[in-house]
């Protein structure tokens, strides 16, 4: 009974808060790489620039995307790196895409962008790299 009471009360909180707009847990974060939509989005990371593709485009959730990162210089850069994914502010589960580096110098893996229940559509892709500084990319999946 009292468990009843506290998801009740809980479940009224969280629908108040979404009919008013409150968003506590995404204040502050921003899609700063719309741009993945129309093309590859660079970042300077140190002496480096890292970039990363996401094909095909739009990017949307629940299809097989292909994630491409190159980056220059690419000196001492392991040949297999992580690329995770997560949604700012939500616990969305593990979500990561391993990336092996091609012949021709960029890391390229394999994954998908699932869909949020909650209707939410910014995703954060981390590429998870201490020599790197684990450079991240905010972006709007598109439905």
């Amino acid at each position: 009974m009292v468990l009843r009471r506290q998801l009740s009360r809980a479940a009224l909180a969280l629908f108040v808060a979404a009919a008013f707009g409150a968003t506590p847990a995404l204040a502050g974060y921003t899609a700063d790489s719309n741009t993945i939509h129309n093309g590859p989005c660079t970042k300077q990371v140190g002496n480096r620039q890292v970039t990363l593709a996401i094909t095909p485009r739009p990017v949307r959730h629940m299809r097989e995307l292909t994630f491409r990162v190159t980056m220059a210089p690419a000196e001492g850069v392991p040949a297999t790196l992580v690329l995770d994914l997560s949604m700012p502010g939500m616990v969305m589960g593990k979500n990561q895409v391993t990336l092996k580096r091609q012949a021709d110098g960029a890391w390229k893996g394999r994954g998908i962008i699932v869909k949020c229940m909650s209707g939410g559509t910014l995703w954060k892709a981390m590429i998870l790299s201490q020599q790197l500084g684990n450079p991240s990319f905010t972006f709007n999946v598109r439905d």
